[in-house]
């Protein structure tokens, strides 16, 4: 009898153990979200290419002009995570869609991962590509790489867009940490039955299982670091995420939001901003239309005046 995973069956046989089949619930749901979202005859960008960046050979594409906005994808997955909302989005900017170490189109290397040094690659990107500075804007694991960006290379993000991640590891729900503390090689090696794994054929997905289980394993805390940015941030997050809504709103409180009354005039207001998007969930929020219909205003307003 198969077991169903999302969008998946998979045999109970390729299940041993209950904290294996927590894992890739996990990776299952997320693969599912990338497959259900990406579009095969979706119009080509601009320019593909693979950066040079702290031994790595990053890949990434661009897709339309305008202001920079670097997109991060979550982990497991790439930059189809996203679907149409990468179009979307490049109607009005320029989009540099990039994929992690040892995800998609990006190969491994012999470090470890971190979000820390996936934050210098993207810091790197952006020099690379010739730009002063961008827009940064993550979903999941890419938010928390997004978050790293602006604290270690804050003179290189412009305005930065958090969706679905938190700044302590507690800020997730149990039951996720869970499926985080039993992500390993061999969880890895299930995905090879997956749709994904034809998407993505040259991802070593029991290396990639190894080190983002490792990574996630441990324990973090950046409060101090987030009520410290200065970037325009705006935090999006489902109503029903996988990140705790109470630490969703100390999230907010750390970025200064939620303080005060605005004023009839909401001269009081935070310049950051919170969206929480109804009907969605952490593994159906990556490419719904409603993430572009609520960043692009953000995104496009005048930069706050520095008092």
């Amino acid at each position: 009898m198969p077991v169903q995973i999302a969008s998946f069956a998979y045999p109970l046989r390729a299940y041993p153990s209950r904290r294996s089949f927590l894992a890739s619930s996990v990776a299952g749901m997320l693969a599912a979200s990338s497959l259900a979202s990406a579009q095969p005859s979706a119009p080509a960008p601009v320019k593909t290419g693979y950066a040079p960046v702290n031994g790595l050979k990053m890949y990434y594409e661009i897709h339309g002009n305008g202001e920079p906005l670097v997109l991060i994808h979550g982990g497991v997955v790439g930059i189809t995570m996203f679907g149409p909302n990468v179009d979307a989005l490049a109607k009005g900017r320029k989009v540099i869609a990039v994929e992690l170490q040892g995800h998609g189109h990006t190969a491994d290397i012999d470090r470890p991962m971190s979000c820390e040094a996936m934050a210098d690659d993207i810091a790197a990107l952006i020099k690379y590509l010739g730009l002063e500075r961008a827009d940064v804007m993550g979903y999941s694991l890419g938010a928390a790489v997004a978050l790293q960006t602006v604290i270690r290379h804050p003179l290189s993000v412009r305005k930065l867009v958090v969706v679905s991640a938190g700044f302590q590891r507690n800020g997730m729900y149990p039951e996720v940490l869970t499926a985080f503390d039993h992500m390993n090689a061999e969880t890895g090696a299930q995905m090879k039955q997956s749709p994904l794994s034809k998407m993505y054929p040259d991802v070593n997905w029991q290396t990639l299982f190894a080190k983002l289980g490792e990574m996630l394993r441990k324990d973090y805390d950046w409060s101090a670091s987030v009520a410290a940015i200065k970037s325009p941030t705006m935090l999006v997050f489902a109503d029903a995420d996988a990140v705790r809504l109470q630490h969703v709103v100390e999230f907010y409180s750390l970025l200064g939001g939620g303080q005060r009354d605005a004023g009839l005039d909401g001269s009081q207001r935070s310049v950051n901003e919170l969206a929480i998007l109804p009907g969605l969930t952490h593994y159906s929020l990556s490419a719904a239309p409603v993430l572009v219909e609520t960043v692009t205003p953000f995104l496009d307003a005048a930069m706050p005046q520095v008092t």
